[in-house]
């Protein structure tokens, strides 16, 4: 799918709005295959973010796990170290 799009859920603190909403916004463009819909689509493209959005809340609010959370920054600290050492 996409690489851009990064796990959402067990992480301290939770995912934001803002956060969920990005998400859904990259899926939507990566099915459609725009970056920007056209105005007569535009209605519909952002319907779908919506739509798409509110579903992901609602997976995320209903998952459950045995595991702590991750701490973000951690996660991320990671993930810079992966990447130096992959594009060094």
């Amino acid at each position: 799918m996409c690489r851009n799009i990064k796990p959402l859920f067990n992480f301290d603190p939770p995912a934001t709005e803002a956060e969920i909403h990005d998400a859904a916004l990259q899926f939507v463009r990566k099915l459609s295959g725009a970056n920007k819909p056209s105005k007569r689509n535009e209605a519909a493209f952002e319907a779908a973010v919506s739509s798409i959005a509110a579903c992901a809340r609602e997976l995320l609010d209903s998952l459950e796990t045995s595991q702590p959370p991750r701490d973000r920054d951690e996660v991320a600290a990671k993930a810079r170290a992966k990447s130096a050492l992959r594009f060094a």
